[in-house]
C-alpha cells in the first residue's frame, strides 16, 4: 500500500503536557489510521510518553499500524524520553499488535459498571448512614469549597501509594490550583464532578476522597475517577463508605444515568473487594504495555 503519514496539529496541550499527532493516508489520500503522542510535562514525568493509535479495521495488517508507531516511537526518542505507554483491551487486535512488537505488559486494569437500576437502595443507604465514629462526610460538586480546599489538595497523596504493577508511575504535584482547574476543565466540558470526602472530625482535614464524572446531558453512564484514603486514616472502611454516598447521590439527582464505571488495577485487591460488594459487575480487561527506548 501507498501511504503518507502527515504530521497535525494537536490543540490538545494543556497545562501539564503537550500531543503530537499523525494521519495516515493511502495513495487516494482517504485517512486510514492515526496516532496521538501525549507528553507529559510535568516534574518527574518527562521520561515517558504515552500512545494512543488506531487503523481502520479494513486497512489492519497492511503496515499502517507499524508506520505510525515508528514514526511515534521516533518522536518519542527525539524527545528524550525512556519508555512509550500504549492501553488496549485484552485479546483485541490492538493487544496482539503491541506484544508483537516489543512491547511488554506493565498493568492490569479490571474494568466494572455498577447498573443503577439493580441497586438496593435500603441496603445502600444502611451502609451510608452507619456511624463511622470520628469521620464526616461532605460532598460537592464542581470546585472545592474554599474551607476544604486546603486539606482536599493534600489528600491526594492518598493515591501515591496505590498498586501499579510494572507501570512506572510517578505521582503528580497536587495543589489548591490545580484540583480547581480539574474541575474547570470538566465543567468547561459540560460535564460534572461530584465529589465525597471524609473529613477527619478532630481538625476538619479531608481523610479521603472519591470523585464521579456526570455527563453534561445527565444520561448514560458516569465515571468514577478515583477513590483514595490517606495511609493514617485506612482500616475504617472510608472507601466503601464515601463510594456508597456517591453511588446514592448519583441516583437521587441524576435519576436518567443508567450506571456507573470504574476501573482498578487487578492488583489493588482492596479496593476491587469494595467494588464487588456494592455490585459492580466486571466488564473487560485493558492492559498498559510499556516499550522501553
Amino acid at each position: 500500500m501507498s501511504l503518507r503519514i502527515t504530521p497535525l496539529t494537536d490543540p490538545a496541550d494543556g497545562p501539564h503536557h503537550r500531543r503530537l499527532a499523525w494521519l495516515a493516508s493511502d495513495a487516494d489520500a482517504h485517512p486510514v489510521g492515526s496516532a496521538f503522542l501525549r507528553l507529559p510535562t510535568g516534574a518527574g514525568q518527562t521520561h515517558l510518553a504515552e500512545l494512543s493509535l488506531h487503523v481502520h479495521p479494513v486497512e489492519r495488517r497492511g503496515g499502517v499500524g507499524t508506520r505510525l508507531l515508528d514514526t511515534a516511537v521516533a518522536a518519542a526518542r527525539d524527545d528524550g524520553r525512556h519508555g512509550v505507554l500504549a492501553l488496549t483491551e485484552a485479546g483485541t487486535p490492538g493487544d496482539h499488535f503491541l506484544s508483537a512488537r516489543g512491547f511488554r505488559t506493565v498493568l492490569t486494569l479490571r474494568y466494572a459498571r455498577l447498573p443503577l437500576a439493580g441497586v438496593d437502595a435500603t441496603a445502600l443507604d444502611e451502609l451510608v448512614e452507619r456511624p463511622h465514629p470520628g469521620y464526616r462526610l461532605v460532598s460537592w460538586e464542581g470546585a472545592v469549597p474554599d474551607d476544604l480546599a486546603g486539606t482536599f489538595a493534600a489528600s491526594r497523596r492518598a493515591m501515591d501509594d496505590m498498586p501499579m504493577e510494572g507501570a512506572d508511575h510517578v505521582a503528580g504535584v497536587w495543589d489548591v490550583d490545580r484540583v480547581r482547574a480539574v474541575a474547570k476543565a470538566v465543567g468547561d466540558r459540560g460535564d460534572l464532578l461530584h465529589t465525597v470526602v471524609a473529613v477527619d472530625t478532630r481538625d476538619g482535614s479531608v481523610a479521603g476522597f472519591t470523585e464521579l464524572v456526570v455527563p453534561g446531558d445527565r444520561t448514560g453512564d458516569g465515571q468514577h475517577y478515583g477513590t483514595a484514603v490517606l495511609p493514617e486514616h485506612r482500616g475504617h472502611g472510608l472507601a466503601r463508605w464515601m463510594k456508597a454516598e456517591s453511588i446514592r447521590r448519583a441516583r437521587a439527582d441524576h435519576p436518567g444515568l443508567g450506571g456507573l464505571l470504574t476501573d482498578t488495577a487487578e492488583s489493588n485487591t482492596y479496593m476491587r473487594r469494595v467494588n464487588d460488594d456494592l455490585g459492580y459487575v466486571p466488564t473487560h480487561t485493558e492492559l498498559q504495555y510499556r516499550l522501553d527506548l
